[in-house]
């Protein structure tokens, strides 16, 4: 099942670029198995000398250990990247006199790194991987302008469970697919934590919703209110009617 979907992504995946003229891609490299199956299957379908990775850490809140292992994965994919810290591009943000907390702080740092990314693509002529998944995408989890402002989703029909099942069959590294996920937004902060469940238990709610089935229990309830209250995150701008 999971071989097809993967066969099924890669093709589709390079009609899309073909169809779009693009014949380079760049993917921020967290660390995370998002991104690494991301920036894989970019490779499969481009080339490794046509993937550029961008490691994009905040120095005091990202885990080091992240930058080793999406530096470690770019090596081994055989990729160029950079390292580029965001602090300094934080910075001037701190000085903003309404202040500078909370999900501000948070949310600043994904649409830094979305715009470093679009830099290098604008620079380069190439496109810009996003690596939201299906599960996240479903649920808004996900910044606005942030790591949502991509050019295409390679793994955005796959559920979180599928994409660790993906990363084993394309050969991630067992660290990168075991650990725990976070956007490191925060210190300490871990996605299921976060959202107040599992990504199995999330997973195994949007299939019963696919399948046409109501919420019934407070769990299923809450996702669907985040669904719901998140909804406007997938959308374009509304536009408001003069007539």
């Amino acid at each position: 099942m999971i071989q097809q979907k993967v066969d099924t992504i890669i093709s589709n995946l390079k009609a899309f670029l073909d169809q779009n003229g693009f014949k380079k891609a760049v993917v921020g490299l967290s660390g995370g198995v998002d991104s690494a199956l991301t920036a894989k299957l970019g490779v499969e379908v481009l080339g490794k000398e046509n993937v550029f990775g961008i490691l994009m850490p905040h120095e005091g809140v990202s885990n080091p250990q992240n930058v080793t292992d999406a530096e470690n994965w770019a090596k081994a994919m055989g990729i160029d990247y950079k390292i580029i810290p965001i602090n300094d591009f934080e910075s001037p943000f701190e000085e903003l006199h309404w202040g500078h907390e909370g999900i501000a702080e948070m949310n600043i740092k994904a649409r830094i790194r979305a715009n470093i990314l679009y830099h290098y693509a604008n620079t380069h002529d190439a496109i810009v991987l996003g690596t939201g998944n299906k599960t996240e995408e479903v649920i808004g989890y996900f910044t606005k302008y942030g790591d949502g402002a991509v050019d295409v989703l390679p793994i955005g029909s796959l559920l979180k469970t599928e994409v660790w099942e993906a990363g084993k069959l394309l050969g991630l590294p067992e660290e990168i697919i075991n650990k725990t996920p976070t956007a490191e937004l925060q210190s300490g902060q871990t996605d299921e934590a976060e959202i107040g469940m599992t990504y199995a238990e999330m997973d195994e709610i949007l299939m019963k919703f696919e399948a046409g089935r109501a919420p019934e229990t407070d769990k299923e309830k809450a996702l669907q209110e985040r669904i719901e209250k998140n909804a406007h995150k997938s959308l374009v701008p509304p536009v408001i009617p003069s007539t």
